[in-house]
């Protein structure tokens, strides 16, 4: 995420379309307060101008010359984990759209979004929120609903409570504004989704909030925070 005291957002751009590139530096350059700091057109050299760059939001596509984005994603998530990937893509696929969750993405945009949606993804994302396109939405609950039944095994074994922080969680609510709408300390939601966490054996709020949509109601998926409870 952005730096305290610097309000810039360091993008780094990943696709292999120099055209594609070309457009979104030129877009984003434009906008106070969003600089890009590099480019990359393959896995290889997207992981290597992360470390060297150090953006506080990845921008990156699928389909690439060496693999996908989820390989990127992977790898720069286990060197920077504070950075955070968004997806913005061509592709609607219920398959690739479960595997950025399941790779620790942390939005899934279209191409077909439109400048101010898309900068305020970037915004959003770089503040700790995860999001997905409207239109990515119906594609994912319908996904959801087709999963397993190890996934309903799993929710069933949270208490209550566990659900009703992880509902809130789901609609995108922060730690604070869970503890005041259910009446607990900050700490102690922090607790609850550690509990969540282990017992659905994920590592991020993202992947949580996505099985729970997969067995509750279609609400749409937006969350915060990085990789951990707080």
């Amino acid at each position: 995420m952005s730096k305290p005291g610097n309000s810039s957002v360091r993008v780094l751009l990943v696709d292999d379309s120099e055209l594609v590139r070309t457009g979104l530096r030129t877009l984003l350059s434009a906008e106070p307060g969003l600089s890009i700091v590099g480019e990359a057109c393959t896995v290889a050299a997207a992981v290597q101008a992360c470390q060297k760059t150090q953006p506080d939001v990845v921008l990156l596509d699928i389909r690439l010359p060496d693999g996908t984005g989820f390989d990127v994603c992977r790898q720069i998530l286990k060197r920077l984990p504070e950075t955070r990937v968004l997806i913005l893509t061509s592709v609607v696929d219920p398959t690739l759209i479960d595997e950025a969750i399941r790779a620790g993405t942390h939005g899934y945009l279209l191409k077909e979004i439109d400048a101010r949606g898309l900068i305020k993804a970037i915004r959003d994302v770089s503040a700790g929120k995860s999001i997905l396109d409207p239109a990515v939405t119906a594609r994912v609950i319908q996904l959801v609903k087709d999963g397993s039944s190890a996934t309903q095994d799993a929710l069933a074994i949270l208490s209550p409570q566990e659900r009703r922080v992880l509902a809130l969680i789901a609609e995108g609510h922060t730690n604070k504004e869970v503890a005041a709408d259910l009446g607990l300390a900050e700490k102690t939601v922090k607790n609850y989704l550690s509990n969540v966490f282990e017992k659905l054996h994920v590592s991020r709020r993202s992947q949580a909030a996505a099985l729970f949509v997969r067995e509750s109601r279609p609400v749409p998926f937006s969350s915060t925070g990085p990789n951990n409870p707080g």
